[in-house]
């Protein structure tokens, strides 16, 4: 039996004890159902009624007094909001307890509602981030910043009922576990996501509206091994590495100064060890301009260790099944194996990235011009004379790195080959 009230008080709805379920005019759909339990007696529980392509719909919203009247009303205020301008009140509530799960975007592609966050995650990685003329050129860490943690909270979200706080709870809530730059990467990707979804005329406003980056200030890494660290590591690499591989990776990155992707992506096609070159295409470079990297005789040496190690593979360092190359995260999980290896000949923890600061600052100290040493780290001179002065320096960082080279050899005590 539904009875009515106009304009139910919090004390009258506190003392309704009849089974029924009692409507609150104050707002259209809103309704206290009562019934009585035999084990918690007399349960008042908040519901909003509506209609939704023909269907009788009813929200369960909360219990009195735990959600007061005023909540109640709050909320199914927020639930006709969303009816007047088309959006269905289930798709509009926050989630409870968010999934833990990161979903793929793959099932994000499956939703046929172009206002669900699922599809406009879809449409975002597909006419954006891999767009090769507007988009990212790795869109692959965006998008999994999106399926680890935007698409678990906002599951079966309309994306024109995300507010602003959800958006600040969800960064909050990032940089909580730990990951402060994972929270501003989600910050920046989310802005991009509403901007898409303005683009596309799906919103009308963005909800991200961020005063500071959620995860603080970022401040740039300036571990460099020192010699006494790298004389060492050099007196026996396999000692600290533990792989084969690893060692002529690390023995890799640190003569050319390369960046860990550029070497995962290299081919043996892009190794030429008679004219001693590593030729990086456009495609693995992180700038988007490839470069010749020039190889002194050590470095020659690695990669053909390399290749034996690849057998038959195309790829440098290829993929424990054959398919493709190794994923470069396998190589930074494998380095960190080895600090406590590295920690027991002194060589604090540090990072694959950080051969390449390592190899600048020896650069450095060798005497080696800074606009040399830049463009042999893969660098673009700045301002006019990265616009006029386009020439490649190829002898001046071949002999920089082979300067580098032989400074490294002094210290693991052996000649030059």
């Amino acid at each position: 039996m539904r009875q009515s009230t106009s304009g139910m008080t919090a004390t009258q709805a506190a003392s309704l004890t009849k089974p029924g379920d009692y409507g609150d005019r104050a707002v259209k759909g809103l309704h206290l159902r009562v019934r009585s339990n035999r084990r918690a007696g007399i349960v008042r529980i908040w519901c909003f009624r509506y209609r939704w392509r023909g269907k009788a719909i009813r929200i369960v919203m909360g219990r009195l007094p735990t959600m007061s009247l005023a909540a109640a009303r709050a909320d199914a205020l927020r639930f006709r909001e969303a009816l007047d301008a088309g959006i269905d009140p289930r798709r509009s509530r926050p989630r409870k307890r968010p999934a833990a799960t990161a979903l793929p975007l793959s099932a994000a592609a499956a939703s046929t509602d172009k206002h669900s966050i699922e599809h406009v995650v879809s449409q975002f990685s597909t006419e954006f981030l891999r767009d090769p003329h507007i988009g990212r050129k790795r869109p692959e860490y965006a998008e999994q910043l999106l399926a680890r943690d935007v698409l678990p909270e906002w599951k079966g979200r309309d994306v024109r009922t995300i507010e602003p706080f959800e958006v600040l709870a969800l960064l909050k809530k990032i940089k909580a576990r730990g990951s402060p730059v994972a929270a501003n990467r989600t910050a920046s990707v989310v802005g991009q996501l509403f901007k898409f979804a303005i683009h596309e005329q799906l919103v009308k406003a963005s909800p991200v509206q961020l005063l500071y980056r959620p995860g603080g200030k970022e401040k740039p890494r300036e571990r460099a091994l020192a010699d006494d660290e790298l004389r060492a590591f050099l007196k026996d690499p396999r000692a600290a590495t533990r792989f084969e591989r690893m060692e002529h990776v690390v023995i890799v990155l640190l003569l050319t100064a390369a960046r860990r992707g550029e070497l995962v992506a290299a081919k043996w096609a892009d190794i030429d060890p008679q004219a001693k070159v590593w030729v990086i295409p456009d495609a693995n470079s992180k700038t988007g301009k490839g470069r010749t990297v020039p190889l002194s005789a050590w470095a020659c040496g690695a990669f053909q260790a390399l290749k034996k190690l690849a057998k038959r593979s195309a790829w440098v360092l290829p993929a424990a099944d054959g398919e493709g190359p190794v994923d470069a995260k396998l190589l930074t999980r494998g380095l960190a194996k080895c600090q406590a290896r590295f920690a027991k000949i002194g060589v604090a923890p540090f990072h694959l990235h950080d051969l390449r600061r390592t190899a600048r600052t020896g650069l450095g100290k060798l005497g080696v011009r800074p606009h040399v040493a830049e463009l042999a780290l893969g660098h673009n001179q700045k301002g006019m004379v990265g616009v006029y002065d386009v020439g490649a320096y190829l002898d001046e960082q071949r002999e920089a790195l082979d300067k580098w080279a032989e400074h490294l050899r002094s210290l693991a005590g052996t000649v030059a080959a």
